[in-house]
């Protein structure tokens, strides 16, 4: 696929995102062979990776009602999906937040995402200086995090002081997931780093994580200010995301384990 170049407005050294496509899904890379993203030509607001969809756990976990009232933001724009998803399809108040200015002009160019509007904002800039901005606290309800660099070795953002400044961008009720992937990556530092961050304790478990994917990714839940709902809330809220959003939520609910450590 031919495309026009961006603009040089940014003298970063970073990975160029370029494209592939097989069997009518588009891929996002960042100049090695690692998918940081897809999307199903056909079907651009539907979310074809199994661990992004895992990624949306987080309408689980608050009150079915409060969807589309929250805003949504994601650090890691990758392909857009979530994006497109909360923006396009829940009509969300949207924010992404990438680093990466090609990544933005791609996913312009090739993965449908809409230019930015007074529901839809795409920031150019370090996910670190969105979370740390005192002004921005209190101010997200769902808190997407898949940070990732060309290698995809380990996150860009993993400490227990990056997940401090997620826990404080949440409003009370809020969720954050986080992808975790990667030859580097240890889901037990990064799940010790979140729990305490979360202010996780023995008699306060808010910290889960969901079984990994086929291809090992895993998704790590962190919620504010609340606990998780009971099975039958769960069960119900599953069968409305899969009637309204047809993903399949009510295996998410047999999924969720929960995060405990001293």
């Amino acid at each position: 696929m031919r495309m026009p170049t961006p603009a040089k407005k940014n003298s970063r050294t970073l990975a160029k995102a370029t494209v592939s496509e097989a069997d009518a899904v588009r891929y996002l890379h960042l100049g090695t062979p690692w998918v940081q993203g897809a999307m199903r030509i056909r079907k651009p607001l539907a979310l074809e990776l199994e661990y992004i969809q895992r990624m949306m756990v987080w309408m689980l976990l608050r009150p079915d009602a409060q969807w589309r009232e929250g805003h949504a933001v994601q650090l890691g724009l990758g392909a857009a999906a979530i994006t497109r998803f909360t923006f396009g399809v829940m009509h969300m108040r949207t924010t992404a937040v990438e680093l990466n200015p090609s990544v933005i002009f791609i996913c312009r160019w090739c993965f449908k995402l809409p230019e930015d509007s007074a529901r839809l904002k795409v920031l150019e800039m370090d996910a670190e200086d969105y979370v740390s901005d005192p002004s921005r606290a209190n101010t997200v309800d769902a808190l997407c995090v898949d940070l990732y660099d060309h290698d995809a070795a380990s996150p860009m953002l993993d400490s227990e002081a990056f997940y401090r400044q997620c826990f404080a961008l949440l409003r009370e009720g809020g969720v954050m997931t986080v992808n975790l992937f990667g030859r580097d990556a240890s889901f037990e530092r990064s799940a010790k780093s979140v729990a305490k961050a979360f202010g996780q304790t023995a008699d306060s478990q808010n910290v889960f994580s969901m079984q990994p994917t086929k291809e090992g990714n895993t998704v790590l839940v962190g919620m504010k200010g609340v606990s998780l709902p009971e099975r039958d809330v769960l069960v119900a809220r599953a069968e409305n995301i899969k009637a309204l959003y047809k993903l399949p939520a009510p295996k998410w609910v047999k999924m969720i384990r929960p995060v405990a450590f001293a």
